[in-house]
C-alpha cells in the first residue's frame, strides 16, 4: 500500500498530467458496457470490504469517531450503494423512450445517458471516504474518468483513499490526487467535464466560480443551518432521542444534522428535560462520564475547536443558558454535548452553521412562526419536522429544503431512491442511485426520422394550399 500511496503523490503534483491521461481515455470509458462497469463496481465493493477494519481505524485516528457509526454510515452505505447501482445499471443505461406530439410524427424519441467525461470529486473530510466514494460509485457508473481529491484534514482516511484507488482502477480510469488547498487550486484550474464539491457554501461558490471559466456542470453538496420543528403534536421524548442522535452522530459534524430547533413555547420545557435525558442515557449520566464516552467523535482540529468554543462562549455572553455542557477538552479536542436554552436569532450561535454537538433550542408561538422562522434564513439542506400530519404537510408547503424528513432525522441519507442535495446556498444539483448516475451523465436527445414524416409540408417555399393547411393544422396540435 505504501508505494500505490507514494504513487499516487506525485501524481498530486502534476494534476495536469493525470487529468490529460484521464481525458485521452474517455471515450474508451464511454463506450464500455454494463457489464464492464459492473465489474468496476464489483472490484471497488470487494476491496472496501476487505479493508473494512482499516476504513473504522483510519477514521478514528482522524475524527476519534466510534467504528459503529462509521460502519453504519460510510462503510456499509458504500457497500449498499454499489449492490444498488450494480443491480440497476442495466436498465438505467438504456435510456427511455418518449412520445411527441402530431408535429413529429413519422419520427422515434429516446433520451440517451452518456458520460460527461473527466470528473472531478472533491471530498470533505467530516465523511471522508462514504462522501468521496458515494459520487466515485455514480461517475464510474456513468462511464466517466475521474480524479478525486480527498481532504487532507483526514490524512489517515486520504492515505487509505489513495492506495484504494491504485489497487482498483487503472490510472487512466481513476486517479487520486492527495494535497492541501494548493493541489484542489490547481485542479479547478483544469477543464473538467463536471465537478463535485462537498463543503461549506463559501467553498461552494469558489468551486462554482471555476467551473463557470471553463462551463462545467457542478454537483455541489453544500449546508447550512438545519432546523429541526417540534410542533405542540408532536411525540416529545421520541422527538427528543431522534434529534439527539441526528445533532451528536459525529460531534455533530454532518452536514445535514440538526443545527437548531424550533419548538412551540407550550411544550418548550418538555422537550428540553427530554433532551438532557436523551444526552444523559445516549453517553453518561455526568458530564465526567461523557468526556470518557467512547460513543463520542471529536472535533476535527484546533481551529473548528476554537471556532465552537467562541460561538458558545459569546452566546452564554449574550443570554443563552447551558442545560448541558459547554465543557471542553483542547488536548483531545473535545466538546461535550452541549444545549443552549434561551436562545434568539441574534445571538452568535445562530450567525452562521455549527458543525458541532452543540444545540440551541429556541420557542415559536406556532407552526405558522417556525415556517416564517426558516423562510427567513437560506433554504436548508435538510429539515425535520415532528407534528401530526397535517401541520407536517403545511409546514413542508410553506417551506423550501434539500429534503425534509417527517418524525425522524438524518434518515433520507441513507436511501438509495430519493435524490440527495440541497437548493440554493445549501446546494445545487443530487445524487444517490438512479439521481447520481444522471447527475454524471447528459441526457443526449435522439430523434429518428422515417418517411412519411409531417416535417417536409414545412419545406419551402411557403405559398399555396398545403402551406395554408399546415398553417391551420399547427394551430389545432400545437
Amino acid at each position: 500500500m505504501t508505494t500505490a500511496i507514494s504513487a499516487e503523490s506525485r501524481i498530486a503534483l502534476d494534476p495536469r498530467a493525470s487529468f490529460e491521461r484521464l481525458r485521452a481515455n474517455t471515450p474508451a470509458m464511454a463506450r464500455t458496457t454494463a457489464a464492464e462497469r459492473r465489474q468496476r463496481l464489483a472490484r471497488l465493493g470487494a476491496a472496501i470490504e476487505a479493508r473494512r477494519g482499516a476504513i473504522a481505524a483510519a477514521i478514528h485516528a482522524d475524527l476519534a469517531r466510534p467504528a459503529f457509526e462509521t460502519e453504519v454510515a460510510e462503510t456499509q452505505h458504500a457497500i449498499s450503494e454499489i449492490g444498488y447501482a450494480r443491480k440497476h445499471l442495466h436498465q438505467w443505461m438504456k435510456g427511455e423512450r418518449v412520445g411527441g406530439s402530431m408535429l413529429l410524427a413519422g419520427t422515434s424519441q429516446r433520451i440517451h445517458y452518456e458520460p460527461r467525461g473527466v470528473v472531478l470529486i472533491i471530498a470533505p473530510w467530516n465523511y471522508p471516504f462514504e462522501l468521496l466514494i458515494g459520487p466515485l460509485i455514480a461517475a464510474v457508473a456513468a462511464g466517466n474518468c475521474a480524479l478525486v481529491k480527498p481532504s487532507e484534514k483526514s490524512p489517515h482516511v486520504a492515505a487509505l483513499v489513495g492506495g484504494l484507488i491504485a489497487e482498483v482502477f487503472d490510472p487512466s480510469e481513476v486517479a487520486c490526487a492527495t494535497g492541501g488547498p494548493d493541489v484542489s487550486a490547481a485542479l479547478l484550474d483544469l477543464p473538467f467535464d463536471h465537478i463535485c464539491f462537498t463543503g461549506s457554501t463559501a467553498i461552494g461558490k469558489k468551486v462554482m466560480a471555476a467551473a463557470a471559466q471553463n462551463l462545467a456542470t457542478v454537483t455541489l453538496e453544500l449546508g447550512g443551518k438545519s432546523p429541526a420543528i417540534v410542533d405542540q403534536t408532536a411525540d416529545i421524548h421520541a422527538a427528543a432521542d431522534r434529534i439527539a442522535w441526528g445533532k451528536f452522530y459525529n460531534a455533530g459534524q454532518t452536514c445535514i444534522a440538526v443545527d437548531y430547533v424550533l419548538v412551540h413555547a407550550s411544550r418548550e420545557r418538555e422537550l428540553l428535560d427530554a433532551l438532557e435525558v436523551s444526552v444523559a442515557r445516549f453517553f453518561g449520566a455526568t458530564e465526567e462520564a461523557r468526556a470518557q464516552s467512547p460513543d463520542l467523535a471529536r472535533i476535527i482540529d484546533e481551529g473548528h475547536f476554537q471556532r465552537i468554543q467562541s460561538l458558545v462562549a459569546r452566546s452564554l455572553e449574550a443570554g443563552a443558558r447551558a442545560l448541558t455542557g459547554a465543557r471542553y477538552d483542547r488536548t483531545t479536542k473535545y466538546v461535550a454535548p452541549t444545549i443552549l436554552s434561551g436562545v434568539t436569532r441574534d445571538m452568535p450561535i445562530m450567525q452562521e452553521e455549527i458543525f458541532g454537538p452543540v444545540l440551541p433550542v429556541l420557542s415559536v408561538g406556532s407552526a405558522d412562526d417556525a415556517a416564517q422562522f426558516v423562510r427567513a434564513g437560506d433554504k436548508p439542506l435538510a429539515m425535520y419536522i415532528f407534528a401530526q400530519r397535517a401541520v407536517a404537510d403545511r409546514l413542508i408547503a410553506e417551506t423550501s429544503s434539500g429534503a425534509t424528513v417527517v418524525g425522524g432525522t438524518l434518515l433520507h441519507y441513507a436511501s438509495h431512491t430519493v435524490p440527495f442535495g440541497g437548493v440554493g446556498a445549501s446546494g445545487q444539483g443530487s445524487y444517490h442511485g438512479v439521481h447520481g448516475f444522471r447527475a454524471f451523465s447528459h441526457a443526449r436527445a435522439i430523434v429518428r426520422q422515417r418517411e412519411p414524416a409531417i416535417s417536409r409540408f414545412m419545406f419551402p417555399p411557403y405559398r399555396g394550399k398545403m402551406h395554408e393547411w399546415m398553417r391551420k393544422l399547427l394551430r389545432v396540435i400545437g
